[in-house]
């Protein structure tokens, strides 16, 4: 029995941090709390949702390479949840529906053809929102974040 508990302890410790976390991104470590993202409004539940979570740095917001995190989950209509463990501070976060689940965000020229929100439901009617629209406090007791999915079409 003594060596079982150590076999398991053994696989716990070989799991990565996310998968120990009860299912949230990022590890459980001390000085984190939870940030729970929800994705309201979705109008199916194919595909997933991709939550990407960035550092509160304009140059890396909505970059390239700038994300702190990211979540894949099976999309749930009409409401998708994700977890990530973060230090308290500031941060944003951009979601979107990947209905068809190729990973990438599909759009036409003009109009996103997937579903898409970022943190506050910063607007989008020009361009991306700024760093400033979307920027959330996350406190010491965590956090639920609520975020409209938006469609194009």
């Amino acid at each position: 029995m003594k060596s079982l508990a150590i076999i398991l302890a053994g696989l716990a410790a070989a799991l990565p941090a996310t998968a120990r976390a009860q299912g949230c991104v990022g590890p459980a470590a001390p000085g984190t709390t939870r940030l729970v993202v929800e994705a309201t409004g979705l109008r199916t539940p194919k595909g997933e949702v991709a939550f990407t979570v960035y550092p509160d740095d304009k140059r890396r917001f909505l970059a390239k390479g700038g994300k702190l995190l990211r979540a894949r989950v099976p999309a749930r209509a009409p409401v998708t949840r994700a977890c990530f463990n973060l230090k308290p501070g500031s941060y944003a976060v951009a979601q979107y529906h990947d209905e068809n689940g190729d990973r990438d965000f599909n759009r036409t020229l003009w109009t996103p053809k997937e579903g898409f929100g970022f943190s506050n439901d910063a607007p989008t009617k020009i361009g991306l929102p700024k760093l400033e629209a979307a920027r959330f406090g996350l406190p010491a007791g965590g956090r639920t974040l609520r975020m409209q999915m938006r469609y194009g079409r």
